[in-house]
């Protein structure tokens, strides 16, 4: 659904009742946002069923249990241009601040996109709400700068990467780690081996996963499949797939990609069956780069930028590595083009030297194993729900449900 200055609204408009009562407000303008709130907004629907939460925000979380009062991260927001998309979330923050002045909103969760969701945290904080940032903002990359202004609206962070709590506890914010919702995603074992066997053959297999974006696929996946094309030329019988997000994505790349090479297919959907069929990915850097370290696949990962983008991450960027498993290992044990300006050349380099030497392929799955280790024993959602829950009053005994295999003991932890 395209956002317009127009609100999509599934609420109708407050009621004295409604308006009244303490309140939960999400706050989500991407995609990804409506994925990462959904969980937790379920987790809170479990504990707290009475609990009135209030969204901008998309599909999933309305069917986790908020009430949508704009639809704010649906996939069509992702197809406007830079400048339709800055109006259409400023107007946006204006809707929210008129609305939180008859809504009683004690947190406020800010879903990542720290550009929008600054502004609207600072209003709520200054209300009286507590904040609750799901998604800590990423500052120790680029805007640690700005940790004064978080500090002064934040109650706490919720961290999806191990090294952030500690990153803003130094900082005086208080923080936690909760884990990755993806690294915390159980696979269907028997659907993911049957949809592997049924893709098509070749050896070695490459699966290409080009973005989620419209905008990252065109940067991408010409790239991607030239790589794939000089790469086939060192490797006959090789076998390629292609992994679009959705039926969009799909139409995109036969529009950049008219015709494939032999043995490059395409799918859509289907991430973690790609990466089980696959014996290397090379991924547009994301969180599908998690999807692949999950399984412990050896992968390359690759952005292509402008030389004007590549200069101005060079300045501002403050972390030696871009790819979120070399993030997370603090080392490069991923081959990274992140950001890449020219050619396939270094990539299909990358690609020969691991294809042609069995100990680096071993060698890189092993550290993804110990990489994605670092994330056992959380549980997202429910984690983050507990700290939303603790600046809450207390639910009234008739109405207090508990998730099921929570004890006792963590249920008076969060009250």
């Amino acid at each position: 659904m395209p956002p317009s200055n127009a609100p999509a609204k599934v609420e109708d408009g407050p009621n004295t009742t409604a308006a009244a009562a303490p309140a939960v407000l999400f706050t989500a303008f991407e995609p990804s946002g409506d994925a990462h709130a959904a969980p937790v907004i379920a987790a809170l629907k479990r504990q707290r069923p009475e609990l009135r939460i209030y969204a901008w925000g998309g599909q999933r979380m309305e069917e986790a249990g908020a009430t949508i009062v704009e639809r704010s991260a649906d996939d069509g927001a992702m197809g406007l241009g830079a400048v339709s998309r800055a109006l259409a979330v400023r107007s946006q923050i204006a809707r929210i601040r008129r609305w939180s002045r008859t809504y009683r909103v004690l947190v406020h969760v800010p879903v990542d996109s720290p550009a929008a969701n600054f502004p609207i945290a600072k209003s709520m904080a200054k209300a009286g709400a507590r904040v609750v940032h799901l998604v800590a903002p990423q500052l120790w990359a680029w805007g640690a700068w700005r940790v004064g202004k978080l500090r002064r609206c934040t109650s706490e962070v919720l961290c999806l990467l191990p090294f952030e709590e500690r990153w803003f506890r130094e900082r005086q914010i208080q923080a936690r780690f909760i884990g990755h919702p993806v690294l915390n995603r159980e696979l269907d074992e028997a659907q993911v081996r049957e949809r592997a066997a049924s893709l098509p053959g070749g050896s070695p297999k490459i699966a290409i996963f080009p973005g989620s974006r419209t905008q990252e696929v065109r940067r991408n996946i010409r790239l991607l499949a030239t790589a794939f094309t000089e790469l086939q030329g060192r490797h006959t019988g090789m076998g390629g797939l292609i992994v679009a997000a959705n039926d969009e994505i799909a139409r995109l790349v036969r529009r950049r990609v008219p015709v494939f090479p032999t043995g490059l297919h395409m799918t859509v959907g289907g991430i973690d069956a790609a990466v089980r069929w696959c014996d290397l990915a090379l991924a547009v850097s994301g969180t599908v780069t998690l999807d692949v370290a999950k399984q412990c696949r050896p992968m390359i990962g690759v952005y292509r930028t402008g030389i004007v983008s590549w200069l101005g991450a060079k300045v501002i960027l403050r972390t030696p590595y871009r790819l979120l498993p070399n993030i997370i290992a603090g080392r490069e044990i991923v081959p990274e083009f992140v950001p890449h300006v020219g050619g396939p050349g270094p990539i299909l380099h990358a690609a020969t030297e691991l294809l042609r030497d069995s100990r680096r392929l071993a060698l890189q799955r092993e550290e993804l194993s110990r990489a994605v280790a670092r994330f056992r024993g959380h549980d997202p959602a429910n984690e983050a729900a507990e700290s939303i829950l603790k600046f809450l009053p207390h639910a009234p005994a008739t109405a207090t449900s508990a998730s099921p295999g929570t004890s006792t003991e963590k249920r008076r932890s969060v009250r």
